[in-house]
């Protein structure tokens, strides 16, 4: 199972010192890759409910930070040379799919082919509308052909689309990205439309295991979701073991436990346990974990590394 370490842009990573001292202490570890969330402006008063937390409120609001993930990963595809830099998630609608591909590609080929797409439809409808972006009502369909413009462009000599959304003819796009046949598209959301377009669309599932409307925080949890992925999968006449697995657990990662719902957190609390969490979920099928390691102090969020790499990181590999 490979570790990835979530960089937020905003506290102390809000600047390139910031994610640069993050990102190289996270590589020195052996974290397999670094993931950065995507939003382009934070509008002043937010009405679309976070599907993250209990009271839909999103705590990005209270600062209005925010970097592009897309420049972000390019700073990250110079300041690293190996962990593999995630999106996490790109919300597919918020860039012209063209120059998304492009931007895409052009990181995958500076970082030496370590990319990884994660894709989202998005969430706040405000954002969507600050950005003038097509309805958000329509996101969903929006998502799935900017998704298959994007690997028109990556894989065909001469690519050409006819999209609702988007259209080209007979254009060149190198050069392509360095993965063949294109970077891992991961898709994310625990929705049954987002689950399948995981198994239509996707190289991986990445949902985010904190929803309320469908909690993942536990082995139990992930496996009967996994139900609907497999059937989906099969609708399609898809193998679902061609779909990779990632987690992305952006609670508070911590040396004590936590209680939920559902009992001690997942990946909170002595390293034993975590590793009979890492264990469950390796069971599973699951290849990647994102962790919230982040603390308001540097130091103390290195720290957190530090433990998680120690304790349960090198330990989980024996």
């Amino acid at each position: 199972m490979e570790f990835a370490v979530n960089i937020m842009t905003r506290g102390i990573g809000r600047d390139a010192k910031g994610i640069r001292t993050i990102a190289g202490r996270a590589e020195e570890l052996g974290y397999g890759a670094l993931t950065i969330n995507d939003h382009i402006v934070v509008p002043a008063r937010i009405d679309s409910k976070y599907p993250y937390t209990p009271s839909g409120e999103w705590a990005g609001s209270v600062t209005g930070e925010c970097m592009d993930i897309l420049n972000v990963l390019a700073f990250l595809a110079a300041a690293t040379t190996k962990p593999k830099l995630i999106t996490s998630v790109m919300v597919v609608p918020h860039r012209q799919a063209v120059q998304a591909a492009k931007q895409l590609a052009t990181i995958d080929q500076l970082s030496g082919g370590r990319l990884v797409v994660g894709c989202g439809a998005g969430w706040m409808h405000e954002e969507f509308e600050a950005l003038n972006l097509p309805p958000f009502a329509e996101r969903g369909k929006v998502t799935d052909e900017y998704i298959a413009a994007f690997k028109e462009l990556w894989t065909q000599p001469l690519p050409s689309f006819q999209g609702k959304y988007v259209r080209f003819k007979d254009v060149r796009f190198e050069p392509k990205p360095l993965q063949k046949p294109h970077p891992p598209l991961w898709i994310g959301g625990e929705s049954g439309p987002a689950i399948d377009r995981a198994a239509r669309l996707g190289d991986g599932w990445y949902p985010v295991g904190m929803n309320p409307q469908r909690p993942l925080d536990t082995a139990e949890r992930f496996a009967a979701a996994l139900v609907d992925l497999r059937a989906a999968a099969g609708k399609y006449k898809r193998d679902p073991a061609t779909i990779g697995l990632a987690l992305a657990a952006l609670w508070p990662i911590s040396k004590e436990p936590v209680m939920g719902d559902a009992g001690r957190r997942l990946f909170t609390g002595p390293a034993s346990a975590i590793l009979d969490d890492v264990g469950a979920f390796r069971r599973l099928g699951v290849g990647h974990v994102v962790l919230n390691l982040a603390a308001p102090e540097m130091t103390e969020s290195l720290d957190r590394m530090a433990w998680f790499a120690a304790d349960v990181m090198a330990r989980a590999k024996n």
